[in-house]
């Protein structure tokens, strides 16, 4: 397993230069018990209820690159405090991160009340994934009904198209927008129907439709 150190103090004291010395040693030494191979040691001088943190992010980054599987931490409030500590094991979780402490044999057990309120953040998370997937499908129902057909326009499929101009259903994209759909949203629909197109593309598509339209209304400008 590859694990990544992280230490944290919340002063610059010079008696916290010791503290973090003396993490980055007690960790060393749970790696070599666990047999962990350590690719990253993250210290920073931050305090635990703030987030906004660069040791964290960057602990984090390296999680979702999936260079590292394992967290080796002091103890659980080095990771930080209040809401900041719930929202970054929240994180930790969704990218199935392992924490270990010093004192932990089996990994970090979480309090019964960390564990509560992670398990209503997850609920409500999926909650909020299933009104944005509402959301999308109710604009695209009404556009159809408008008279969106994208079966009309798909183009190249099963066919190598290489790097040609995607073919998409621009009257549609303008519709969808103007009904409040974000890009993001319009590009999930379209994606729905077999168009092979990103968040950039549409903006883009949609940004150059506005300038064309604005253009011929305004030749002399």
């Amino acid at each position: 397993m590859k694990a990544i150190i992280y230490c944290r103090v919340s002063t610059n004291k010079e008696e916290q230069t010791t503290s973090i010395h003396r993490q980055e040693l007690e960790l060393r030494k749970l790696a070599e018990n666990y047999n962990f191979e350590v690719v990253k040691v993250i210290s920073e001088r931050a305090s635990g209820y703030e987030v906004d943190r660069d040791g964290i992010y960057e602990c984090l980054q390296l999680f979702k690159e999936e260079q590292a599987d394992t967290l080796l931490i002091q103890d659980e409030t080095r990771l930080g405090r209040g809401n900041a500590k719930i929202a970054i094991l929240h994180v930790l979780n969704k990218y199935k991160v392992s924490i270990y402490t010093v004192t932990s044999n089996d990994g970090l057990m979480l309090s019964e009340a960390d564990s509560m309120v992670l398990e209503i953040v997850s609920i409500v998370e999926e909650y909020q994934r299933k009104l944005h997937n509402m959301k999308i499908r109710r604009g695209v129902k009404k556009a159809i009904e408008d008279g969106f057909n994208p079966h009309d326009n798909l183009k190249n499929q099963g066919t190598n198209a290489g790097r040609e101009k995607k073919e998409l259903p621009i009257n549609e994209i303008v519709s969808l927008r103007e009904r409040g759909l974000t890009f993001a949203e319009i590009a999930a629909a379209l994606r729905g129907f077999g168009y092979d197109v990103s968040k950039a593309t549409v903006h883009r598509r949609y940004q150059q439709y506005i300038n064309d339209r604005d253009l011929q209304a305004n030749p002399l400008s």
